[in-house]
């Protein structure tokens, strides 16, 4: 039997704004993938913690209180740290298009701005996760 691709969805810093993780995290759910939601208020320490004792495949995060260079690079620079640099990242929210470059340099697989489809971030995974597996 295969296995299914699992996703952590994290929140992370202090935006407690989550409707936006949730409905992905279903969106994800329905489309066949294992999701794990860590909830609000997480930090990158806990976030790739919590990837690591769940096995995923991806983190997707999202990010609506303008720290995602940091949020992102500090989850980035655990996994690298904690040798799980396979696991992909990818996120979500308001994110200026100036800053998208450099995050994507740095590590982030997908940047998901709003009115991106549901559909359109499980086409990717099903591409940029399912595919390496």
């Amino acid at each position: 039997m295969e296995r299914k691709v699992r996703i952590l969805i994290a929140k992370p810093g202090l935006d407690g704004h989550d409707r936006g993780a949730k409905v992905v995290a279903r969106a994800l759910r329905d489309g066949g993938f294992e999701v794990v939601y860590t909830g609000l208020h997480q930090t990158p320490e806990q976030i790739v913690s919590a990837a690591i004792q769940e096995d995923v495949d991806a983190i997707g995060m999202s990010i609506l209180s303008g720290a995602h260079k940091y949020l992102f690079t500090r989850v980035i620079e655990l996994l690298k740290e904690n040798k799980a640099d396979d696991i992909k990242v990818f996120g979500g929210g308001i994110i200026p298009d100036e800053d998208l470059p450099k995050l994507k340099e740095q590590g982030v697989q997908a940047i998901f701005t709003p009115g991106t489809s549901t559909g359109d971030i499980i086409n990717w995974v099903k591409q940029a996760i399912t595919s390496k597996m």
